[in-house]
């Protein structure tokens, strides 16, 4: 640039002008923001958040203890215990989720070849103690309980794509 061309920006405050055109632009544009804790943007079916334990419309859990969400968890941080019941059927007697170490892979999700435990839209599980963050069956199947339609909907969404 030339001298006359940086004097003639410098006396006639061209960038500020720029900054203002810019910020008046977006003035009056809409928010992009939200009210977080009052609202909550979209979120994509595929999204891994809280695990959960699913159950049959009879009620009856679906996992049936083949181990395998416990084979894949490269951070070894489901535990399965199982044993047969009277009708010869296999059940889970304890399926613990160590929250500490789980890295939300989705392996556990993939491996189930009965969509017992999936990971739910549920992010926010905040708590105070890490004792809280060891799922157990129960809780498991409290959370299943409770995210069972959104749950239901992104399976069928995600369908297409299994």
């Amino acid at each position: 640039m030339s001298f006359i061309d940086k004097q003639a920006r410098s006396l006639l405050l061209a960038e500020i002008v720029t900054g203002l055109a810019t910020t008046f632009r977006y003035m009056f544009k809409t928010k992009a923001t939200i009210n977080y804790p009052y609202e909550k943007g979209p979120l994509s079916p595929r999204f891994r958040g809280e695990h959960v334990l699913r159950r049959y419309p009879n009620g009856e859990e679906r996992c049936i203890a083949c181990k395998l969400c416990e084979a894949a968890c490269p951070a070894l941080a489901i535990t399965i215990e199982a044993e047969p019941r009277e009708d010869g059927s296999r059940r889970t007697t304890r399926y613990d989720i160590d929250m500490t170490k789980c890295i939300y892979c989705g392996f556990c999700q993939e491996a189930c070849p009965v969509d017992a435990i999936v990971e739910g839209p549920n992010f926010e599980f905040a708590t105070e103690t890490r004792e809280e963050l060891f799922y157990d069956k129960e809780k498991l199947l409290a959370n299943g309980d409770r995210w069972e339609q959104e749950i239901a909907q992104n399976l069928v969404a995600e369908a297409p794509y299994r």
